[in-house]
Order: C-alpha cells, then structure tokens, then sequence
C-alpha cells in the first residue's frame, strides 16, 4: 500500500471471506492440508520470534491457541501484529501455494465464547486463544515458470501479479 492509499481497519477472518469468498476459500483450504504452521511476532526489543502453530477456523473467525504465558502468548498481549505462514509442506514443488495472512491478534476473553471453543475442540487446557484480524492476505503460486501473487487488504480489491525470472518486470493483472 503506498502512503496516498486510505488505510482500512483489520478484518475478521469472515468479513474477509465475505468480501472474497473464493480466494478465502483457498487459503483456508492452504491452512487445512497441515495442522502445524509457522507464527511470526514480535519480541519485546521488536526483533522477530518464530514459533510453530496451530490454527483454527471456527465461528467466522481465525483462531490462534496457544499454552499459558508461552512468549508467542506474552508478544501478542504486548504487540499484536503477527504473520501467520502455511506449512510450506514435505517438498519445494509449491503445488498447493505459499499462503499467509497477517494482521493483528486480540485476545479473547469471553467466558462464553472460550466454553463454545473447549466444547467444539477440545483443546488442552489451560490456554490462550486470540482472534485473528487481518490487514493482509497473500497466496503465492506456480504458472509454468512465473510467479503467481495474488494479495488482499481490507477495502481493496483483489490484486494479481505474474512474476517471471527473467528482467521482465511483474505484470499487474487484476
């Protein structure tokens, strides 16, 4: 996004899926092939720390749990912005895509929201359970030789953009 572009507040996962539900679909397809990803935050001297995930999609909404007072826990009380990346899978041949989304996590409190989410999934108790709101979402796939990105914000359309490796520069083709 450039600096003259409006900026527009984080979206739950299902104001996203209502906005694209097709490309949703997709990357919430992406997140369901592996049960363990990769979660990005930020320490408290604001260096990156990468821990393994587990995700969750359930109530229109994408869930991130996690142990008490893990430091992914602590980092996301004290600064929620996170990037969430799909497992990459067993090989390099990217045939499902590289997807990730972003945004920021808040953490959730109601009572009665967190007996909904132990009576559907039984996670291991105690835990921490967060929201994800997003500002992005990326999928990144193979067309032959090129690059296929496709990219999400709130209030924006849905963007396209072939890479190829040579000198050409990326085609913008939404």
């Amino acid at each position: 996004m450039t600096s003259s572009s409006p900026s527009h507040a984080p979206v739950s996962w299902d104001g996203f899926a209502t906005a694209e539900p097709a490309f949703a679909d997709t990357v919430r397809a992406r997140f369901r092939l592996y049960k363990h990803h990769v979660l990005a935050t930020l320490r408290k001297d604001g260096s990156p720390r990468v821990t393994g995930l587990e995700a969750d999609f359930r109530f229109g909404e994408l869930l991130l749990g996690m142990m008490p007072n893990s430091f992914k826990a602590l980092d996301l009380r004290r600064d929620p912005r996170f990037a969430l990346q799909a497992n990459p899978g067993p090989d390099a041949e990217m045939n499902d895509g590289d997807v990730r989304v972003s945004g920021r996590a808040v953490e959730i409190t109601d009572p009665q929201l967190i007996a909904r989410f132990i009576e559907e999934a039984s996670p291991p108790e105690p835990f921490h359970l967060f929201r994800a709101e997003l500002t992005e979402v990326v999928r990144i796939g193979l067309d032959g030789e090129a690059l296929v990105i496709r990219s999400w914000r709130p209030g924006q359309p849905l963007r396209t953009v072939r890479r190829t490796g040579d000198d050409t520069p990326p085609t913008d083709v939404s």
